[in-house]
């Protein structure tokens, strides 16, 4: 039986399978740190791993864009004075010690870098691009090799997703990552019952074979299927004392819960408007797309949509200036693009036609069907009903977890454990310092399930989980 399997093979599971495999981070001695009180404490066990310090106590005081005490430590010992636009230099130095390393196996259905390469190749990102390296090897470096620069400090999803798979060959830790397989089940047995069992399915080197602490009774059994070459699918069943969940939030778009929503003109990614426009179905001269949300992917869609010339209606529940709006919170210099969709939403509504053609905002509505003969139907704040003909519709308004193959979805280990896990209102609830599920130990979470949606701040939990489990 293996010491832990991870359940996701994106920033999060990438972070930690490094951890795990015997690189471990030290303050280097000569730095110093633009938080003094943070210098201090750093100064007083310099020959201490920071895995083997008290997360607790280094990240007290630290303040920043995360709630997580232990992402914004982690963060900032790799960049000092990011958010004040500073280029100071990481405090940590990276030490292998072999002899520290936990076998652990990563199973994930895409290449490492998980739900990147199923984003449009093109598309930038929100963040930075320094914010979406990985320890110990700056994003920068590596697009220099390619000989590229960071667009308004910006990169695309192919070149994130394309990073992170060198990333993994880089500093060996392929022999961890099992691709192209699907977690059916995870549950808690007796060990008693196992010990004569061998996994099944999945090859795990040899070196990676671990003998049960003595001291744990029930382990965990971890079921699903390996997709081969050839498209079949061989079963396994593996067991760990511990188990990671990592499968990020990427997996389920939410549905609005309409009649007709299940129209074959209806659709729920952003890849589908590309693919209409890719196969000439839609144009200049088309009925308007419907693009239903007010967050970034809704933003990215009428983007795509007006660099194509195809006439947009654009319905949001929000009003304009409703400071929760994402764009109400990002800055203007840093994102033009964004700035500017949000100028069209204020200045486009159906009452008023501004200057940008081919593009009507309905803010405050929302939809109440859609028509088989491809007419919707909204409805705004005082109860007034609109009709309108459209093309396609894509709803962007958000996407939740697939747990399926936990007990009752995951439902149980969620702060409100009476409503599904959602990154943003609910999620799974977790030990601040090791994020240990509370309601399973032996369980975590990490990255968007435990509430931690940007790619620099995930790398914290992973910290925390390898601390947790090197100290075990």
């Amino acid at each position: 039986p293996l010491c832990s399997i991870f359940l996701g093979n994106g920033p999060s599971g990438i972070c930690l399978s490094y951890l795990l495999s015997g690189y471990i981070p030290y303050f280097r001695r000569d730095s110093i740190h633009p938080h003094p009180i943070l210098q201090r404490k750093l100064e007083e066990a310099p020959g201490v791993s920071i895995l083997d310090q008290d997360l607790e106590y280094l990240s007290e005081g630290l303040e920043g864009r995360s709630h997580s005490p232990v992402a914004l430590l982690f963060d900032t010992l790799q960049r000092p004075d990011t958010d004040f636009g500073g280029t100071a230099e990481s405090v940590l130095t990276w030490w292998h010690e072999t002899d520290r390393a936990i076998p652990h196996l990563v199973l994930g259905r895409n290449a490492p870098g998980g739900a990147w390469h199923s984003i449009e190749g093109s598309m930038v990102t929100l963040s930075r691009g320094e914010w979406m390296g990985l320890p110990d090897l700056p994003f920068k470096d590596w697009l220099k090799q390619k000989r590229r620069g960071l667009r308004n400090n910006r990169a695309t999803a192919e070149d994130i997703a394309q990073y992170y798979q060198h990333y993994v060959m880089k500093k060996g830790l392929q022999k961890n990552f099992k691709c192209g397989t699907v977690v059916t089940s995870v549950r808690k047995v007796s060990a008693e019952n196992v010990s004569n069992h061998e996994q099944k399915g999945l090859q795990v080197n040899s070196d990676s074979l671990w003998n049960f602490n003595e001291k744990s009774a029930e382990v965990f059994q971890v079921d699903g299927f390996f997709k081969t070459v050839r498209g079949d699918k061989e079963p396994f069943s593996l067991y760990a004392e511990s188990v990671v969940l990592a499968t990020g939030t990427y997996d389920s778009p939410t549905w609005l819960g309409v009649k007709g929503e299940n129209l074959s003109y209806v659709h729920h990614q952003l890849s589908a408007l590309e693919e209409a426009v890719k196969n000439n179905c839609i144009g200049i001269t088309s009925d308007p797309v419907l693009i239903v949300g007010a967050g970034l992917t809704a933003a990215d869609a009428i983007l795509f949509a007006h660099h194509c010339n195809i006439p947009v209606i654009h319905v949001f529940r929000r009003r304009v200036s409703d400071p929760g709006l994402i764009f109400n919170q990002l800055p203007k210099m840093m994102y033009p693009e964004y700035h500017k969709v949000h100028q069209m939403m204020k200045e486009q509504t159906a009452a008023c036609a501004g200057p940008y053609e081919c593009y009507v905002s309905l803010p405050e509505h929302h939809v109440l069907s859609f028509g088989k003969d491809k007419k919707c139907i909204f409805q705004d704040k005082n109860g007034c009903q609109k009709v309108y003909k459209i093309s396609m519709a894509l709803v962007l308004t958000g996407s939740n977890p697939n747990l399926s193959f936990l007990p009752n979805n995951g439902i149980d280990l969620a702060m409100d454990n009476g409503q599904p896990v959602n990154p943003k209102r609910n999620p799974i609830d977790v030990d601040p310092f090791t994020y240990e599920c509370t309601q399973e130990k032996g369980l975590y979470a990490l990255g968007p399930l435990a509430g931690d949606n940007f790619v620099r701040f995930v790398q914290g939990g992973a910290l925390a989980v390898a601390s947790s489990l090197l100290k075990k």
